[in-house]
């Protein structure tokens, strides 16, 4: 479990550093209306964006060893507080500044952690019957399908559905990551789970990248964070058979709660750094509205 938690902490940490540099790279990038190569070329040229999803590239490669040692609920509501990451990284790379909510928010995300941490037990099961593969593959092609529909629309109700459709992306890649069958090489091939954490995550950060780009950080974010944590926490729980140490239920759910709360809270912090910064910092308040993507 030592090892699982370690590597979990050291991928918030890329996730939340990587959010400041891919949301100014997105930012950067000519605003697009609807999915069309123009927008990955234009995400490609942007060296904050590319830095960005480095980073988020070796997060996922560190998360991968923590969502096969770890309970779901436990990992997902860890490298979701990657936003305390963002929020600590945004003041000292960018001169954002922190106010009372901020800090309270850290706060709340160290706390539940720590609470979370305290009453997480050992994870489930690691495979599950075909049925589940195929449908964590049909899911995440209905969220194709519907990041397309919605990139033609604008406003925070957009960015609010794009995200959601992000968190769905994420979620999907970490429930395939806990249930591949890596027996051989050419077993994932065959399984739908490859195909489906596949898609999953580049349709995931295609639905972010257009989310930011029409909509407040709390539109994008919140409804992503519900979920991609949420969502794969549950399945964890009812198909997979994650659960708490005996008699430390208790400390598993507040901890959840609390960390999750903290996380919304945080949510915000870009959008009052815009609010406040003079037009001479207006570049620095946009790279300040860094969500750490939904994962």
């Amino acid at each position: 479990m030592l090892l699982g938690l370690t590597t979990a902490l050291v991928a918030t940490a890329c996730f939340g550093f990587g959010s400041v540099f891919q949301a100014r790279g997105a930012r950067s990038a000519p605003r697009a209306d609807r999915v069309q190569v123009g927008l990955l070329a234009a995400l490609l040229r942007s060296w904050q964006f590319l830095l960005g999803t480095a980073l988020d590239i070796g997060g996922f490669a560190l998360s991968i060893v923590a969502l096969r040692s770890l309970p779901l609920f436990l990992v997902q509501a860890v490298t979701n507080a990657s936003l305390a990451v963002t929020a600590l990284a945004a003041v000292w790379l960018l001169g954002a500044r922190l106010r009372r909510g901020d800090l309270l928010g850290i706060a709340a995300v160290v706390i539940g952690l720590t609470l979370l941490a305290l009453g997480s037990g050992r994870e489930g099961r690691e495979h599950a019957g075909p049925v589940f593969h195929w449908a964590l593959l049909a899911t995440t092609v209905l969220m194709l399908l519907l990041t397309f529909l919605l990139a033609r629309r604008a406003g925070n109700a957009a960015a609010a559905g794009l995200g959601l459709l992000a968190g769905v992306g994420f979620g999907v890649t970490s429930l395939a990551v806990r249930v591949l069958d890596i027996a051989g090489p050419a077993d994932v091939f065959t399984d739908p789970a490859a195909y489906a954490l596949a898609l999953g995550g580049l349709g995931g950060y295609l639905a972010y990248a257009l989310a930011l780009q029409r909509g407040t950080v709390t539109a994008a974010t919140a409804a992503g964070t519900v979920t991609e944590t949420f969502g794969p926490a549950l399945v964890g729980v009812a198909a997979l058979g994650d659960a708490a140490r005996p008699g430390y239920a208790w400390s598993a759910l507040t901890g959840f709660a609390v960390a999750v709360g903290g996380t919304f809270v945080l949510a915000r912090f870009g959008e009052v750094e815009a609010e406040v910064a003079p037009d001479a910092r207006q570049p620095l308040a946009a790279a300040t509205e860094a969500p750490a993507r939904p994962r």
